[in-house]
C-alpha cells in the first residue's frame, strides 16, 4: 500500500484540537519539523504532547508551545527552551517530568500492548512518593502534584509501577522510508522516533528520502511499515545542531576550560545530525 501523502498539510489535516501526540526527536536530532510546521499552520490547539523535550524557542515543538497550542507536556528534559520553563513555572503549562529511560519504556510498552511495568527508576524519590509539581498555581505553590506510585518488591528489591503511554497520533522523522512505511533512522534520531511511532494510533512519518519498496534491505529496517499510516517528504536541510563548538583547526581546549553554552543553529552539511 502506497502511504505517501500529497503534502504535510494533508497529512495533519484530520488532527483535531485536544489530541494527544507522541513526537519523536532527541534533543534537536530527529525532530519531525515538517509535520510540526504544518500542524502549527493548521492552528490545531489544546494539544497534549509526549516527547523527550520540547524543541527550542523558535523551532520544533517550541513553535506550538510559543503559540499557546500545547496544554500539557510529558517529557524527561526541559532543555534549552526558555519558553517551556517559563510556562511551566508560571502555571500556564502542565508538565509531567519522567525519567528518560522510563519515558522510553512507557512508549515502547504502549506500542507493544503492555499496560504497565515495574521499574527501579525513581524508587525512594518524589517519583515514588508523589508530589512532583505537574502544574504550579498563581501563587507559585503546587496546584497539581504527581500521584504516588504503586510499589512492589521482587527478589528483595523495590520497584515502581509505571503506566504505558499511547497517543492519538505520532509524528516522527526518518532518514529513509519506502512507500510502504518501512523506515531507517540515523544515529541518535533512532532513540525516540521508533518508540513514538509504535505508541501512536495513527502515525505520520516524514522522511528525508522516499524510496520504492524493496530498496531498503529487510535487515536494515528499524521501523516496520505496519506502524506507519502516512508518509511525507521532509526537507533534509531542515536540521539544527544543539551545540556548536568553534576553535582554530588543530587547537586543543585547555584543561579545565568551560564548554560554551548550547545554541540552536542551522546545520551545515558538515554539522547535520
Amino acid at each position: 500500500m502506497d502511504k505517501v501523502a500529497t503534502s504535510a498539510a494533508q497529512a495533519v489535516a484530520d488532527i483535531p484540537d485536544g489530541s494527544t501526540l507522541a513526537v519523536g526527536g532527541f534533543g534537536l536530532c530527529g525532530i519531525p519539523s515538517t509535520l510540526i510546521a504544518a500542524l502549527a499552520q493548521a492552528g490545531t490547539s489544546g494539544l497534549q504532547v509526549v516527547s523527550n523535550n520540547c524543541g527550542v524557542d523558535d523551532w520544533g515543538l517550541g513553535l506550538l508551545l510559543r503559540a499557546g497550542r500545547i496544554t500539557r507536556m510529558t517529557s524527561s528534559y526541559v532543555g534549552e527552551n526558555k519558553e517551556f520553563a517559563r510556562q511551566y513555572l508560571t502555571g500556564e503549562l502542565e508538565v509531567e517530568l519522567t525519567p528518560q529511560g522510563t519515558l522510553a519504556e512507557r512508549l515502547r510498552a504502549g506500542g507493544a500492548g503492555i499496560p504497565a511495568f515495574f521499574t527501579p527508576a525513581g524508587v525512594g524519590t518524589l517519583v515514588e512518593e508523589g508530589g512532583l509539581p505537574w502544574r504550579y498555581g498563581p501563587d507559585g505553590g503546587v496546584a497539581i502534584g504527581s500521584p504516588p506510585k504503586e510499589v512492589r518488591e521482587f527478589d528483595g528489591r523495590r520497584y515502581l509501577l509505571e503506566r504505558a503511554i499511547t497517543a492519538d497520533y505520532a509524528l516522527v522523522r526518518a532518514q529513509v522510508a519506502d512507500r510502504h512505511g518501512n523506515a531507517v533512522f540515523h544515529a541518535a534520531a533512532r532513540n525516540f522516533n521508533p518508540l513514538c511511532a509504535m505508541a501512536g494510533r495513527t502515525t505520520l512519518l516524514e522522511a528525508e528520502e522516499i524510496v520504492e519498496p524493496g530498496e531498503i534491505p529487510p535487515d536494515a529496517v528499524h521501523l516496520p511499515g505496519i506502524y506507519v499510516d502516512r508518509i511525507v517528504l521532509a526537507d533534509p536541510a531542515d536540521k539544527r545542531v544543539e551545540r556548536r563548538t568553534v576553535r582554530p583547526a588543530g587547537a586543543v581546549r585547555p584543561a579545565g576550560a568551560v564548554r560554551p553554552a548550547r545554541t540552536a543553529v542551522p546545520a551545515t552539511a558538515a554539522q547535520e545530525n
